[in-house]
């Protein structure tokens, strides 16, 4: 099992790393049925997807099984714990190169 760091990165916490799946379909009839791979957390009825998540270790298989089922159109991940969010400020480059003259 997958377990996420603090984000002091003093210590582990004990939740499980999480991973969304985006699920495109042709019917949204069958939605309901996604609930047995993971939690849903948004179904889309303009576009038909549903975006569900479920652990890390468990999503490439999770991803296998629901390419699988005759209902579905399409299975892609989300990238999302791979995006770097620690983002640095405009200012904080600016005053470094006053600084450098």
């Amino acid at each position: 099992m997958a377990v996420g760091r603090s984000e002091k990165g003093d210590g582990i916490f004990m939740f499980p790393m999480r991973q969304g799946i985006i699920v495109w379909l042709y019917s949204l009839k069958h939605s309901k049925q996604l609930r047995k791979y993971g939690n849903v957390h948004y179904v889309s009825k303009r576009l038909k997807y549903a975006v569900l998540y479920c652990n890390m270790d468990e999503a490439e298989e999770t991803m296998r099984k629901l390419a699988s089922l005759p209902f579905v159109k399409r299975v892609e991940p989300s990238y999302r714990p791979y995006v770097k969010v620690e983002f640095e400020s405009k200012a904080d480059k600016e005053r470094e190169y006053e600084y450098g003259i």
